[in-house]
């Protein structure tokens, strides 16, 4: 029987790893676990409880008693924050921005580094985000740390925008995308890092599907690794 594997996705806002992580997790029969998702579900309901989002002892208490939980079906994803689907609301640009404030606190980053290890301790697994095979997962199976050019990323986050109706200017989304690198890299606590032991795939280049073989090539070679071991 395969060991059930503790698969870590990091990488900077538009890398792909929402996208990749969800068509991992598929081709494994494993669940995804959006941790960007999380956090942009604590901003979200800052902003809508009128939080401050450098007030860490309201952050604290916000985050106090919070679920958050994604629903599948067929194929589909939801986020839910306290059983609201928030799925749609927590894309926007104003909620991307207002994430790299939020995820600076201390109360929120161990609330939800509690959830995500009880999540994903028992393996069989994808977790994305930015800091979880630093932080979260620093023991993971296997990590990856997808990247690609800012200007890339910028372009790819307008072109969904777009799709979804939402009017934008390419150059301010790049400029965000610029914006939320510089905060994420920054900040003291958990900053976006590669880990010493992930693989690195730059994506600028690459469509989906060519990112995804690379990354089940690498998923292939580790459990042919672990079987050996076992015999």
């Amino acid at each position: 029987m395969k060991k059930k594997l503790i698969i870590a996705i990091d990488g900077p806002s538009g890398a792909g790893k929402s996208t990749l992580s969800k068509a991992l997790a598929r081709q494994l029969d494993y669940l995804n676990i959006d941790t960007g998702a999380m956090y942009r579900s604590v901003a979200l309901l800052a902003q809508q409880w009128g939080i401050n989002p450098h007030d860490d002892a309201a952050l604290k208490k916000l985050c106090t008693g919070l679920s958050i939980n994604f629903v599948y079906n067929d194929g589909l994803g939801k986020v839910l924050a306290n059983g609201v689907d928030v799925s749609e609301q927590i894309r926007t640009p104003d909620i991307s921005l207002l994430t790299a404030q939020v995820a600076a606190s201390p109360s929120v980053r161990d609330a939800m580094l509690r959830m995500q290890r009880e999540m994903g301790t028992g393996g069989g697994v994808v977790l994305e985000g930015r800091d979880i095979g630093t932080v979260v997962f620093p023991y993971a199976d296997i990590k990856f740390f997808l990247s690609a050019t800012a200007e890339a990323r910028g372009q790819r986050r307008y072109a969904e925008l777009l799709s979804q109706g939402v009017a934008i200017d390419l150059q301010q989304t790049i400029a965000d995308v610029a914006a939320r690198d510089a905060a994420d890299t920054a900040r003291t606590l958990a900053p976006l890092m590669q880990a010493d032991d992930a693989v690195l795939v730059d994506s600028t280049q690459l469509s989906i599907d060519e990112v995804l073989k690379k990354m089940l090539a690498v998923v292939k070679d580790k459990e042919t690794e672990l079987a050996a071991k076992r015999e």
